[in-house]
């Protein structure tokens, strides 16, 4: 095989990938799929410049339009998120993360968080960005009954190691976190509080969820790309009062070039937001719950049963009556069901681990941004658990899955465009 067989044998996977999750359904809890508009962006003579610094403080030339639109991208987060500095350059949610650490917290130092083991995201683990700034890190007790923080346990651990940082914020999200109440018991103790609202960035700018910097967080970083359906990458909001050692941290602490193709993006994601994101936001949380009702009416334990499910994007479900997450994960995918294995915060007690856990964790972002409603959730759910209760045949299941998909071709909530969701567009 040739080079050159070789570059059209990579864009013969890029074609597949897209045909595939066009007739797919993609439950993965951290992805989305860009809008047209959005998506234009990112093939702009934007993706191979640099931008060092910050507008008309570049180490570079020729940034006049790019400075432009990342002024455009401030102005318009500071909008969606009701804050006074933005910072839109962290080329991830785990970027934005270590800036926020690097211009808060110093190595050795003390921070409170949720276990990995519990929800919390991998880069606020000890082997995450808090363990590379060498953060000593002390864990909140988990009330696994109802998925969320233990607040009195939380505030007393607060109270006796007097951190730094408390940390807030899980990958595995279904309620909001009890921030006011611990923000309070934070401040007490001289701590900042830092939100990762990775997961529910754009529930909260659509004012779902919880208001995190209005229930004392001083500073919200978050992904771009997950209920925010922007590009992936980064971001960190907060005050004024934090902005410069947040600069300082985010350039030249965690970045060089910020991929400035993406902050096109993320501008583009952060107007279409302002518009339509409150009815986003208000359907991904209708079908969640939907789907979850479903999946427990079909004899799927799903967490958070007494409290509705689920107040997010996210489900969560306990399938060791039938298997472990890593195999019914592989069998679904077979069915076209992209969704990924989880565990549960009571695994680790039952000899459980990432590899092989005992949950499945299913998003309703990306179907939503298709189109799909409630009675969509319903039939997703019956394919489901076609899979994983009845043992049915994945390839018999996947013929049904790409004949529901023909009728959600496009991408809503965004402006119009005439191309499909997941058309592939070459310009050879």
């Amino acid at each position: 095989m040739g080079w050159y067989e070789d570059a059209l044998y990579v864009r013969e996977q890029s074609v597949k990938n897209n045909e595939f999750f066009g007739s797919a359904l993609p439950l993965i809890a951290s992805e989305n799929i860009l809008s047209p508009l959005c998506k234009e962006m990112l093939i702009t003579d934007f993706h191979g410049r640099y931008a060092e610094g910050t507008p008309g403080n570049r180490y570079y030339e020729g940034c006049e339009f790019f400075d432009k639109v990342e002024l455009k991208a401030i102005e318009l987060a500071k909008k969606l998120f009701k804050c006074n500095y933005a910072d839109v350059r962290p080329t991830a949610g785990t970027t934005a993360n270590m800036a926020v650490l690097k211009a808060l917290i110093k190595p050795g130092e003390t921070a409170t968080v949720l276990d990995t083991a519990d929800g919390a995201h991998i880069s606020f683990g000890k082997w995450g960005a808090a363990g590379l700034r060498g953060v000593n890190l002390v864990f909140y007790p988990f009330d696994n009954e109802n998925m969320n923080i233990d607040v009195d346990g939380a505030a007393k651990v607060i109270r006796e190691v007097r951190p730094k940082l408390a940390l807030f914020g899980q990958s595995v999200f279904l309620f909001p976190t009890p921030l006011k109440e611990l923000a309070e018991v934070a401040h007490e103790v001289g701590a900042y509080v830092v939100y990762d609202a990775a997961h529910v960035l754009g529930l909260i700018a659509a004012g779902y969820f919880q208001d995190p910097l209005r229930e004392g967080a001083d500073v919200m970083s978050g992904s771009t790309h997950k209920t925010l359906p922007g590009p992936q990458g980064g971001i960190v909001v907060s005050w004024e009062k934090y902005a410069e050692v947040i600069k300082r941290a985010t350039f030249p602490g965690n970045v060089s070039n910020h991929h400035l193709h993406h902050v096109a993006g993320k501008a583009i994601a952060f107007a279409e937001m302002l518009v339509f994101g409150r009815d986003y936001a208000r359907q991904i949380v209708r079908n969640s719950k939907a789907l979850a009702q479903a999946l427990y009416e079909r004899g799927i334990k799903v967490l958070g049963e007494k409290k509705g499910f689920t107040e997010s994007h996210v489900v969560i479900a306990d399938v060791t009556k039938y298997g472990n997450g890593a195999v019914l994960e592989k069998r679904l995918e077979e069915a076209n069901i992209v969704l990924n294995r989880n565990l549960l915060p009571y695994d680790i007690r039952f000899g459980r681990h990432f590899q092989n856990p005992g949950g499945i964790r299913m998003g309703t972002q990306e179907c939503t941004r298709l189109g799909m409603k409630e009675s969509e959730m319903v039939e997703i759910a019956e394919l489901i658990k076609r899979v994983v209760v009845d043992g049915e045949d994945p390839g018999r299941v996947r013929r049904d899955v790409i004949e529901f998909r023909k009728n959600f071709q496009k991408v809503h909530y965004c402006f119009p465009s005439a191309r499909k969701a997941y058309e592939y567009i070459g310009i050879r």
